[in-house]
């Protein structure tokens, strides 16, 4: 199930909300998605889906299939109140060793103060790419969109079809580039006292549980794996354009981002990033070389 739009059709599909046909999609949480751990904490509310970390466990799901190349997209509502030490995370895995991942984690605060948005990206194992911003909204509140972009050239975070990060291809500097190792998608609930909030000077206070994230929303629109072994570069050609085959995910007009698109980032980097592994001279003395070379 391929397409051929338009480059302003795509654009407008892809990064505000309008839904294409891919390989998969749904909007159905059993459609896509399955319970991986403490399935009594999991709570169904008709179209919602609650997660709920308490004083015995946390909890967690994660999708029937894995994919290379798409987007992948939740709504989610966080913990309110009291949330320090809780860490909420939605992000994408592949397994082993050398694994690759994008990671949303949603760090949890005390009343009153700012949630901080963590992305990290790992690399063939490698991760330590971590950037940290508060949001323009209240998370609580309301469900907000979180979605992850994935193609050959490039790795893009949204937040409510606002870019807030992009990790470029950039292998011909001879550094790895996530490309070749499909991924499941994740989100889990559980206690990171010792780390999340403040670096762990505020402890979770265990008299507010149980503290319960919400979800909604569900859509995969991706390249699936088969369920049998399939080498890589095999699985890469089935999910890359060539000859009739043309997927949306690969269409030129997303090998970078647009221009309203970089203005987007840079407005984020200015007024709400707040930490940038890029910028951390203390621990990185010499400075990550693909931080050397992205422009944003």
């Amino acid at each position: 199930m391929a397409v051929s739009m338009s480059r302003m059709t795509l654009l407008m599909g892809v990064f505000m909300g309008f839904v294409m046909v891919g390989l998969v999609t749904s909007s159905k949480f059993d459609d896509l998605f399955q319970p991986s751990w403490a399935f009594d904490h999991f709570i169904y509310e008709g179209e919602q889906l609650k997660l709920k970390l308490d004083n015995s466990s946390g909890s967690g799901f994660q999708s029937k299939s894995k994919y290379l190349f798409g987007k992948v997209n939740i709504q989610i509502k966080l913990v309110e109140g009291d949330s320090a030490g809780t860490v909420t995370a939605f992000y994408m895995s592949s397994e082993g060793p050398n694994h690759n991942e994008f990671d949303f984690e949603f760090l949890g605060n005390t009343t009153g103060e700012p949630y901080l948005i963590q992305t990290n990206v790992y690399v063939n194992g490698v991760g330590n790419r971590e950037q940290r911003m508060n949001l323009w909204f209240d998370p609580t509140k309301d469900f907000h969109n979180y979605s992850i972009f994935w193609n050959p050239r490039q790795v893009i975070f949204l937040v409510d079809d606002t870019v807030v990060r992009q990790h470029s291809n950039l292998e011909h500097k001879g550094i790895p580039f996530p490309k070749d190792q499909p991924m499941g998608v994740y989100s889990s609930i559980w206690n990171a006292d010792d780390w999340a909030t403040q670096g762990g000077r505020i402890k979770t206070d265990r008299s507010h549980a149980p503290f319960i994230a919400s979800y909604k929303g569900f859509q995969i629109d991706a390249c699936e794996s088969p369920a049998s072994s399939v080498s890589a570069a095999d699985l890469t050609k089935k999910c890359t354009s060539s000859g009739e085959n043309k997927y949306w995910w690969d269409e030129p007009a997303l090998s970078e981002l647009n221009l309203h698109q970089s203005h987007e980032l840079l407005w984020v980097k200015a007024n709400h990033m707040v930490y940038d592994y890029c910028s951390d001279n203390s621990r990185f003395p010499v400075t990550p070389e693909e931080c050397q070379h992205h422009r944003h």
